[in-house]
């Protein structure tokens, strides 16, 4: 087992990478400050492996919430079926809630804990690749609202986050490419030395190899703890871990929550903010080939949808955390390793892309 630290002062609190980390009690008691905890998974993840967490729990008053499973269940209305259940069961401020599950149940488990009687403690038990090196870590927790993605949230840090590598056996390959869409994220915004061993890794990572495996989530959460610790409430550096985003982000509100993932609505946004900083002239075209080449090897889509025109795009991409003033802002590459703050970008270069960058 390894681990990591998010360093945050008194709100410090340590990522644990391994194997068969679920059967590890003494990982969940030393975070756990009271009887009362609300284990909240969804219906995909829970007849996996909500048993074996409940073992580590014996000793408690533990309730379960069970969500629906998927992007467009992540709305205000599912999130008050877990504070349903708090309130119904009389939990007090010192209770835990326990996320089990994807991006998707960390987020919404997360704001539910930073809302409950104004905070309590959350434990992060992420089970896909995404949430274990990106999702999980760092605070960000929240809902969609159908005008915008992630626009109603909170930043709540967990106690702990308990990424167990074997909970990537059940996941599919299509959630597996999704999660290498932000693992890939980190070579590119900071990262270089880490986009070439991607390079060289990439089928390694597809066929499931542990020792990959491993490697990346470590490599990965070692990145994002430090940007985290650095900048916690995305006020500067942290911004740049939303490379793609908001093209990203306008991909999944326009054609529906769920209809993509998350990572290959990312995956489809950073080819795009490549293709814009080429325009820019910040990437060369052999930069930019080797970024879509890396994506397309990962088994991800790198083509926008046909059904959402360049005017629509720029309608979505308004509605950022981002955006000052009305105007978009956009993190962009300056080189492979290397990711700007938030820029404005010229309406007329931002136009050629949605225009040209994959459309035929």
């Amino acid at each position: 087992m390894k681990k990591l630290l998010v360093e945050l002062g008194d709100r410090s609190y340590p990522i644990y990478i391994g194997s068969a980390l679920l059967s590890q009690t003494e990982l969940f008691t030393r975070h756990i400050k009271s009887k009362q905890i609300v284990v909240v998974s969804n219906e995909t993840i829970a007849p996996l492996y909500l048993d074996a967490v409940l073992k580590n729990l014996q000793d408690y008053q533990v309730e379960t919430v069970i969500l629906p499973d998927g992007e467009q269940f992540k709305t205000l209305d599912f999130v008050s079926q877990i504070f349903d259940k708090l309130l119904a069961c009389k939990f007090s401020r010192n209770a835990t809630l326990i996320a089990l599950g994807g991006g998707v149940i960390g987020d919404m488990g997360g704001f539910a804990a930073a809302c409950y009687q104004r905070g309590i403690a959350f434990l992060q038990i992420p089970t896909t690749l995404l949430a274990q090196v990106d999702s999980s870590v760092g605070g960000k927790t929240g809902v969609n609202h159908p005008l915008g993605k992630n626009m109603i949230g909170a930043f709540y840090q967990p106690q702990c986050v308990i990424a167990d590598a074997d909970l990537l056996d059940t996941l599919d390959d299509r959630q597996l490419a999704a999660g290498l869409a932000e693992v890939i994220k980190y070579g590119l915004i900071r990262d270089a030395d880490f986009f070439v061993w991607l390079e060289n890794n990439i089928d390694a990572l597809l066929a499931r190899d542990k020792p990959a495996l491993a490697y990346a989530i470590e490599r990965s959460c070692m990145n994002k703890a430090e940007i985290v610790a650095e900048d916690e409430t995305e006020t500067g550096i942290r911004a740049t871990l939303n490379l793609g985003h908001t093209f990203g982000h306008a991909i999944e509100t326009g054609a529906g929550y769920g209809t993509y993932l998350h990572g290959e609505a990312v995956a489809i946004g950073t080819c795009q903010a490549a293709d814009l900083s080429r325009r820019k002239g910040w990437l060369t075209d052999a930069d930019v080939d080797r970024i879509i080449a890396l994506f397309k090897r990962a088994g991800l889509p790198v083509e926008p949808p046909e059904q959402i025109d360049s005017a629509r795009f720029l309608d979505l991409m308004a509605v950022d955390k981002k955006n000052v003033d009305g105007q978009i802002r956009l993190i962009l590459l300056q080189r492979i390793g290397l990711a700007t703050l938030p820029v404005d970008v010229p309406q007329d270069l931002l136009k050629m892309t949605l225009n040209t960058y994959g459309r035929r």
